[in-house]
């Protein structure tokens, strides 16, 4: 199988240093294997998603020498196929509406930043409420224990990268005292989760190597149980190491400081961003 890797960014912000260290990593891992390299933009969250933010990944990604097969995936142009599973889960029994707290569900839907707090675990306040009594503003929480019937435990994966190295093994108590019951979407607006449209998408891309930073390493359990819930296939991971600041802090796309598009206009070359985030031509 060709090697497939891909480059997901989010329209929300400039991409910055950490964002050119993982997608200069996965070019320059799927050209040594003389593979694919894919550009994705995860543009679901219409909130704080903007066009000239997405412009800007491009134009920064040209900048770097990176070239894309095209069509890009525009997550907001599939939302159809996103629902269609939630609907699947929901045949199934395996999702349930929830309209608890509703800042808790919409960061549930983003992906998760390092320093965060991770969620609480929901204690299963509307388990018991049938699909049918789904209200505008549901949230669709996965029913974990139910999930869990459906499938044998421990799952594994394997990750080829630096920071968690090796095979690993999920049991099924890790999942319902670290996951809980995750939110999948909010189907009024059909917007799913980012572990969710990541999963499918990944699938439907045919990604062989999912390269990323380490800061999405505890998704990785909830993706695999659902690949294997929906019977899709669960790629190879490698979590790589965060480009960081002086202080030792994670980047974020609010610190333009070290925005590609600053460096650009001060005059950097694509090898200099190479030589900062650590990386030799390919």
């Amino acid at each position: 199988m060709t090697f497939t890797t891909r480059f997901a960014p989010s329209p929300t912000g400039p991409l910055h240093l950490g964002h050119a260290y993982s997608a200069l990593l996965a070019h320059d891992m799927a050209h040594a294997a003389n593979g694919r390299f894919l550009l994705r933009i995860e543009d679901t969250d219409t909130s704080r998603a903007r066009p000239h933010w997405e412009v800007q990944i491009y134009d920064d990604l040209r900048w770097l020498g990176l070239p894309w097969e095209t069509p890009v995936l525009r997550q907001s142009e599939h939302l159809a196929r996103y629902a269609a599973t939630l609907d699947r889960l929901a045949d199934d029994g395996l999702i349930y509406p929830c309209s608890c707290r509703r800042s808790d569900i919409r960061a549930a839907l983003s992906a998760p930043q390092e320093g965060a707090p991770g969620p609480a675990i929901y204690p299963g306040t509307c388990r018991g409420r049938p699909i049918s009594s789904r209200r505008p503003g549901d949230a669709l929480r996965l029913n974990m224990r139910a999930a869990l019937d459906r499938i044998p435990t421990p799952l594994t994966f394997h990750d080829s990268g630096p920071i968690h190295p090796g095979e690993h093994r999920v049991t099924a108590d890790q999942l319902l005292t670290r996951t809980g019951d995750p939110v999948l979407g909010r189907k009024e607006i059909e917007t799913p989760s980012y572990v969710l449209a990541a999963v499918i998408d990944d699938a439907g891309q045919e990604i062989t190597h999912v390269i990323r930073g380490a800061d999405l390493f505890e998704t990785t359990a909830l993706q695999v149980l659902l690949q294997k819930l929906i019977n899709l296939p669960t790629p190879e991971y490698h979590h790589h190491r965060l480009i960081r600041d002086e202080t030792g802090k994670r980047l974020a796309k609010r610190d333009d400081a070290r925005a590609i598009a600053k460096y650009r206009a001060d005059g950097a070359s694509p090898a200099d961003i190479r030589a900062m985030v650590g990386l030799k031509a390919p």
